[in-house]
């Protein structure tokens, strides 16, 4: 089996409705991981609830954007050019990423790490909201800065060393591997563990798109995922009055949940050859794949040995 998924839950602790949800699935083992927001509203909820299953693999989802109208929060530093004028984080890559002074959120990085360790957090991976961090709007990537705090304190992190062609969004990135291409070579310098690929879904509902639409287009994606060590992340939440007032992309995260515990995914999973893992077993299983794609490239050498070795007829 070389098709490897880590389906992690980004937004943990963003709300009562993603914490539900999140419980759930992770006492379920329906997913891998899920990473937490320190700075959200639901953080000590769901911080609570780690502290009794210290088994399950949890990250840090570090959160320097604040993107919803009705679900704002400000950073843990407090620093200025972190916010917005009305004094909550950036709600666009794009603004945190011009506005924001590199010094404020280094800081902001290191506070982050040390509220999961106040609140007794055993962090296992590291990845990003929105993605903020890697310099997709401007170019002024952080990544670096983040790698180094990794690799100190033995994290992976979501970064990827490979696009799926078949990936809509990243793919249609222009030059998008050569930009990565120093970031990978800096986390293998540094040690810090990262995935072959990363696949991407829209958040929000498509035009014409309904649950079942939906979920056959993460069917497809397990039945064409290449091999390798890949990773996805869902926003999987319980629906609830609350969340339709904070959230206006609320119904898709609904789905993801629902997603999750549909009979059809779990058979799909196991059709496709699809083994989930978490962030803790990315060591181990990059061993393995590379012990079998050695004996891979043996028996293809052998073959074409005895081949030449055949007298022409």
């Amino acid at each position: 089996m070389n098709k490897l998924l880590i389906l992690n839950c980004d937004d943990f602790g963003q709300s009562r409705a993603a914490n539900k949800a999140i419980f759930h699935l992770l006492e379920e083992r329906k997913v891998s991981s899920a990473t937490i927001m320190t700075p959200a509203p639901g953080f000590q909820e769901a911080a609570e609830w780690c502290r009794s299953r210290p088994d399950i693999p949890i990250g840090l989802h570090l959160t320097l954007t604040s993107e919803f109208s009705g679900l704002r929060w400000k950073s843990l530093t407090g620093r200025s050019s972190l916010h917005d004028e009305s004094g909550f984080m950036h709600r666009t890559v794009a603004d945190f990423e011009q506005y924001a002074l590199s010094r404020d959120v280094h800081a902001e990085i290191r506070a982050q790490f040390q509220a999961a360790d106040r609140a007794g957090l055993r962090i296992g991976h590291v990845d990003n909201h929105m993605g903020s961090l890697y310099g997709l709007a401007t170019g002024r990537s952080h990544l670096p800065y983040v790698l180094l705090q990794c690799s100190r304190r033995g994290l992976p992190f979501r970064i990827f060393r490979r696009i799926d062609p078949h990936d809509a969004f990243l793919a249609s990135i222009p030059g998008a591997e050569q930009m990565l291409a120093p970031v990978v070579a800096l986390a293998d310098t540094l040690g810090v563990g990262i995935p072959d690929y990363l696949l991407s879904h829209p958040f929000h509902i498509q035009e014409n798109e309904t649950y079942a639409t939906f979920k056959q287009s993460l069917i497809d994606k397990l039945y064409a995922l290449p091999e390798g060590i890949c990773e996805t992340y869902i926003h999987p939440a319980d629906q609830d009055s609350e969340l339709e007032k904070l959230i206006p992309s609320w119904q898709k995260r609904v789905w993801e949940y629902r997603l999750m515990l549909d009979v059809d995914f779990a058979y799909a999973l196991r059709d496709a050859g699809v083994k989930l893992i978490h962030y803790g077993e990315v060591p181990r299983a990059r061993g393995i794949l590379r012990l079998r794609a050695a004996g891979q490239l043996v028996k293809l050498l052998l073959n074409r040995r005895q081949s030449a070795g055949k007298e022409p007829s």
